[in-house]
């Protein structure tokens, strides 16, 4: 559990908004987070969806993400064997979340390729973020 106090956003105990982004911590989470959104998946199709994460990486982050109670993972007793990963209703409600992510940086991407982003645009971004 987190125990940090933010006044900045209402916060006396436990910050809300950091417990919400501690549990999307992790490079990959959130992509996963993502694609569980349209259903379930397999390892490999995970693998294939994000093909720049390692396999123990990817395991490391689908793990945290199951003791977090975020997805549960299903092992089939087959040769090979067969694990298929689902999102929990704890995990589906990070949907709005995650699509207001998505929303946020489709409309901000010009910002963070340097090239592109012309100097008032990344003031009015650091405006926004302070």
């Amino acid at each position: 559990m987190i125990k940090t106090r933010h006044a900045r956003y209402g916060c006396n105990e436990v910050c809300p908004v950091e417990a919400t982004v501690s549990l999307l911590n992790g490079k990959w989470k959130s992509a996963l987070l993502c694609y569980l959104l349209s259903g379930t998946k397999r390892f490999g199709e995970l693998r294939r969806l994000v093909p720049e994460v390692s396999a123990r990486i990817l395991t490391a982050q689908l793990r945290e993400l199951e003791n977090d109670g975020l997805l549960v993972r299903r092992i089939y007793a087959e040769v090979p064997p067969k694990v298929e990963y689902t999102l929990t209703p704890l995990g589906r409600s990070l949907e709005s979340v995650l699509d207001a992510l998505r929303a946020w940086g489709t409309a901000h991407l010009a910002l963070f390729d340097g090239e592109d982003a012309d100097v008032e645009e990344q003031g009015h971004l650091a405006e926004v973020l302070t």
